[in-house]
């Protein structure tokens, strides 16, 4: 079992930038992949960003390619999402996932998921 926590959330205005992170716990090195999805009300789960835990390589979603950037720590066990010139629309929850099987950016991939974590941005 892998353990997720995000943190970094916030109120913020649209321009802004804000950090998130997930920590990780629990059987890591069993894990293929880690990402970032979020949610807004009444819409559906949105793929953001994924990296793979063997080569590193990462990929974005439209909305958000050239903004966000998704990289990670091992020796922390934490990744991060670092989001720049925030918009309204990247308001939404969102959550840390990890996949044991493969590297997807397909939510029903992932195996385990964070409780979540508020992102805001005000006009």
């Amino acid at each position: 079992q892998v353990q997720l926590v995000e943190s970094g959330g916030g109120l913020v205005q649209v321009g802004d930038s804000l950090r998130l992170s997930c920590t990780a716990s629990g059987r890591t090195s069993s894990l293929v992949a880690m990402g970032w999805f979020r949610q807004a009300p009444g819409k559906e789960r949105e793929f953001v960003a994924t990296i793979s835990m063997a080569t590193e390589t990462r990929d974005y979603g439209d909305s958000v390619q050239g903004r966000f950037t998704i990289s990670r720590d091992d020796t922390k066990s934490e990744m991060y999402l670092q989001m720049n010139s925030l918009k309204p629309e990247d308001s939404g929850v969102y959550f840390c996932a990890a996949a044991s099987r493969y590297w997807s950016n397909l939510a029903g991939s992932y195996d385990y998921w964070g409780q979540g974590t508020q992102v805001t941005v005000s006009s």
